[in-house]
């Protein structure tokens, strides 16, 4: 139990006289490897939220949307999920080149479950993951230290409507998000969308819509 809480979560379970049912909860929900289950769980998802840390302990956390299969379960101990073309700020990413501590967050809302997942990041160098997820930049690999699911009581039942027409899939193209083509942008684009610059119009058009 010394190694799961620290001072600052001891001092509240104290406080609220929540130290026992923390403990016996450890016990009997955190684990150190992925089940079966869990891994059914986690591969069935299309989504999750990701939290890193830089090396100052500034956190950040990301959604990370994809379709189903976004997350793939290695081994009992380990999991891969893609990062995909973004804004090129390479927040989490640069995160975990500094500081290799992160925790997913997956949700279920149609089933009302979620799993959290904390562990350590790493790029691995010649990834064969890579062509796995189609026009994924780079795969991050997480080394699981604990899991364990949460109460589900808060949980907002939801359903999907419709999956991003963004996301990417093999032989499709992969439509250009519509900021791209802002002139506010333009001359800042790397080489590869160099050519999107002067839709501006075109683009506020999109955004409008949206």
């Amino acid at each position: 139990m010394s190694e799961f809480f620290h001072e600052g979560s001891r001092q509240l379970q104290d406080q609220f006289e929540t130290r026992p049912m923390a403990d016996r909860l450890v016990e009997a929900i955190v684990t150190h490897q992925i089940s079966p289950e869990d891994k059914a769980f986690i591969e069935a998802q299309n989504m999750f939220f990701l939290a890193t840390v830089d090396q100052e302990g500034h956190p950040n956390c990301s959604y990370k949307g994809g379709s189903v299969g976004l997350v793939k379960v290695i081994d009992e101990y380990t999991l891969a999920f893609p990062l995909y073309d973004g804004n090129g700020m390479y927040l989490s990413a640069g995160n975990v080149l500094v500081n290799p501590h992160v925790s997913l967050l997956f949700m279920d809302f149609q089933r009302q479950a979620r799993l959290r997942l904390n562990g350590s990041a790493f790029v691995q160098e010649n990834e064969p993951l890579l062509t796995h997820w189609p026009e994924a930049e780079m795969v991050l690999r997480v080394k699981l230290r604990e899991m364990f699911p949460n109460c589900p009581r808060y949980i907002h039942k939801m359903a999907l409507v419709e999956e991003s027409s963004f996301v990417p899939k093999q032989h499709c193209e992969t439509p250009v998000p519509p900021w791209k083509r802002l002139e506010a942008v333009a001359d800042v684009l790397p080489p590869r969308d160099a050519h999107l610059a002067g839709h501006e119009q075109d683009a506020a058009a999109a955004l409008n819509r949206k």
